[in-house]
């Protein structure tokens, strides 16, 4: 038996793939390759190239693998970009995840663990975000996110009589960071770690966006979690899953205390060596104080914990891509 990771040539999705094959659990990738990367996916790793959106090639896969679920990570998940491109954010999030789950009912496949983001909850006005908190996303990419729940939630109620039904949970985190194998780092040209890494390798100062916030330091406050300590909860979850245990439909990966962007800055600075001052710029349009979510429930049913300090989230993130040349 084995679990389908679809974009698992991807930052996360690579990061998956080996807590699966430590927990013996038989991983496979599908990833279109359109943000991913091959040499993400260890070698002896059944690796499809081709799209989610391909009904019959992920059917064919899961049953080619004896797949006993799918961890679906694959994605668009720009959220800035999401709102000049919603057609394509709709197309690749809200129909892939359609696709998946029709091709996991034609191959008898009945588990999934949904890769979701604290993007459904949009702009929350409380500093701790719960499960329960009203999902108001404030982009297409959290509107696609929330509809990929949706979608979940609706397969399970109609197959709830069946032979199989439909298995399922989301698991919803901000920034991920960190790297857990020194070949893989994250390559996204949005996300803050890479922005300052590149930055520093360019010879730029680094920036931040507002520091008048109301914070400790003035600076926003966000929650920053390793990716090893994400890939292990999606094994969690899927195991869960298949030994028909008890799970919730949703979990947040929280860290229930945030860094802000100065701490970060700092962090940087002391791991890296390279002494700078960033430069303070505006602030961006609609960026709350602080947003941080609790992993209470995800603590209870899926051994998440925060394994790692803040410098060794940046020394590992800066070192593997310091690797990559």
């Amino acid at each position: 038996m084995s679990w389908l990771v679809t974009g698992g040539a991807g930052y996360i999705g690579a990061h998956i793939v080996r807590a699966l094959a430590d927990a013996g659990l038989g991983p496979v990738v599908i990833d279109d390759l359109s943000s991913g990367h091959a040499p993400f996916v260890p070698d002896g790793v059944p690796f499809v190239r081709g799209t989610i959106l391909d009904r019959e090639l992920v059917a064919d896969t899961l049953r080619a693998h004896h797949a006993e679920g799918v961890i679906h990570v694959a994605a668009f998940k720009y959220a800035g970009v999401s709102v000049q491109r919603p057609l394509h954010t709709y197309e690749q999030n809200v129909e892939g995840t359609r696709v998946v789950l029709a091709a996991m009912a034609d191959a008898g496949v009945s588990n999934i663990v949904f890769s979701s983001s604290a993007a459904v909850y949009g702009t929350p006005d409380v500093p701790l975000v719960t499960e329960d908190l009203p999902k108001r996303p404030a982009s297409p990419y959290g509107e696609s996110k929330l509809i990929g729940e949706w979608l979940l939630a609706a397969q399970g109620v109609a197959t709830a009589a069946s032979e199989k039904p439909l298995r399922h949970t989301s698991l919803r985190y901000f920034n991920v960071v960190g790297s857990g194998d020194p070949t893989v780092y994250d390559t996204s040209p949005h996300n803050l770690f890479p922005i300052v890494f590149e930055m520093l390798r360019d010879g730029k100062t680094p920036r931040i966006n507002g520091d008048d916030y109301a914070t400790a330091d003035g600076t926003n406050v966000r929650d920053y979690v390793h990716v090893a300590d994400i890939a292990a909860a999606h094994v969690v979850a899927a195991q869960r899953l298949a030994d028909g245990r008890s799970i919730e439909p949703a979990y947040n990966l929280g860290s229930q205390n945030g860094l802000s962007v100065r701490q970060i800055m700092d962090a940087i600075a002391r791991v890296t060596g390279i002494d700078f001052t960033p430069e303070i710029a505006p602030r961006r349009a609609g960026d709350p104080d602080s947003i941080v979510a609790t992993g209470e429930l995800a603590a209870r049913d899926l051994d998440w914990r925060m394994r790692y300090s803040l410098d060794e989230m940046v020394r590992s993130g800066w070192e593997a891509r310091r690797n990559a040349g």
